[in-house]
């Protein structure tokens, strides 16, 4: 099921949206769900100091480190969860966040040990699919989330997305926002955009 996730999330219009957004990380780099590496493609080398992850899935560990030994970094890539992240506080500049919410098992959970390992003045970016903002389609939303749970391995579709980010504390800056084209709008829409924790 993750091999499958990913392949999923690695069309080509979501593609384009990791590229616009992942460049922008830099400095102390963390990416949560680094599990296959589909995102290193696209972080600008130059402008990071270290790499270092979490995802849950000790199979797809391996691609991540490969992927990172080949950039050069500094990496330190580790088995693990959300909601409790195996790094200190304010120990990073980026945070990198992409369809990763939608299956943690308690996204505010997340969200505070993102914003608690955050430098302050530092920047959580997102890619992350949620619930519609369109009454029809969320009703759908509502109705075969059971079900679609189950089949995708915990993923949700009705949780929400910057208002999240904002319920955890963090500035939220958006990119942009819509509907994945030809993906079922029950599963479509996505919302990307920089998350700034306060401080400097």
């Amino acid at each position: 099921m993750p091999r499958l996730v990913t392949c999923a999330c690695s069309q080509g219009q979501v593609m384009k949206r990791r590229a616009e957004l992942v460049p922008l990380a830099k400095g102390d780099v963390f990416e949560l769900g680094c599990g296959g590496g589909i995102n290193q493609q696209f972080y600008n080398a130059p402008a990071i100091s270290s790499y270092s992850g979490i995802d849950p899935h000790d199979g797809l560990l391996e691609e991540a480190r490969a992927a990172a030994q080949e950039k050069g970094w500094p990496a330190d890539i580790r088995q693990g969860i959300g909601e409790s992240i195996p790094f200190p506080d304010r120990f990073f500049d980026s945070v990198v966040c992409t369809f990763t919410l939608c299956s943690v098992q308690d996204p505010a959970k997340v969200l505070s040990e993102l914003r608690r390992i955050l430098r302050p003045g530092g920047q959580a970016l997102f890619l992350e699919h949620g619930r519609a903002p369109d009454a029809k389609v969320a009703g759908w939303q509502d109705r075969i989330e059971p079900v679609w749970k189950r089949m995708a391995g915990g993923c949700h579709l009705t949780r929400p997305i910057g208002s999240a980010f904002r319920s955890a504390g963090f500035e939220v800056e958006p990119m942009g926002q819509g509907y994945l084209p030809k993906a079922p709008k029950f599963a479509g829409w996505n919302e990307w955009g920089i998350a700034r924790k306060p401080g400097v």
